[in-house]
């Protein structure tokens, strides 16, 4: 079960994920997110986590060039395209890159279809947000993908819930930003709910 801390924005959190055994981190570059990082502290969190754990970038609506850029300069691992980008995009950053979909609708799921890549991330959908909002997705309109490529579940999971999901979809992997987060305090992580998430995650199929 491959778990991703995501919305990661100190050093110390990113430390917490690798003493609690997390595969990945999610740094957040979109602008009007609460979990922002600057680029000093981002490139800052990638030499801290070089060869350690893989470290991902949450962009959205960036050109495919500029997109590029970001992950070369800050020495991310791989893009994870979090806004309306299309299967044309995605496909010319292809394999340094995966989609996430926000579910809502059978509708979403036909849309999840049409890209490409090895990996695939499942959000759901709430009007007016990118993701990280906590809320929960419908887990029945997702299993139909699971097995067709390296699924990564996410929206609303936290160490009390995860396993449960993860028993009814047995997705490749999740992530989590806001579960495991302070309450009011996006960005900053709770060591205890990092290690019970990804304790939770790993257990689920045992």
């Amino acid at each position: 079960m491959w778990v991703k801390i995501c919305g990661v924005t100190r050093l110390e959190d990113a430390e917490e994920c690798v003493a609690a055994g997390a595969d990945a981190v999610g740094l957040n570059f979109v602008s009007d997110s609460p979990r922002r990082v600057e680029p000093d502290m981002a490139r800052a969190i990638v030499a801290h986590l070089h060869g350690r754990l893989e470290v991902v970038g949450v962009v959205a609506n960036l050109e495919a060039g500029r997109a590029e850029e970001l992950r070369r300069e800050i020495g991310l691992d791989v893009l994870q395209l979090h806004g309306d980008e299309s299967p044309e995009l995605l496909a010319r950053l292809l394999p340094a890159a995966f989609k996430a979909i926000r579910i809502g609708s059978a509708a979403d799921v036909e849309l999840a279809q049409r890209y490409g890549g090895e990996r695939l991330l499942l959000d759901a959908r709430a009007e007016g947000a990118l993701g990280g909002t906590g809320r929960q997705i419908d887990l029945s309109l997702v299993r139909g993908l699971v097995g067709t490529r390296r699924i990564i579940l996410a929206g609303g999971l936290r160490p009390e819930n995860v396993a449960e999901a993860v028993r009814q979809v047995e997705p490749w992997g999740v992530d989590v930003a806001s579960g495991v987060e302070e309450p009011g305090r996006p960005g900053l992580k709770v060591e205890s709910a990092v290690r019970a998430f990804v304790q939770a995650a790993r257990r689920a199929l045992i």
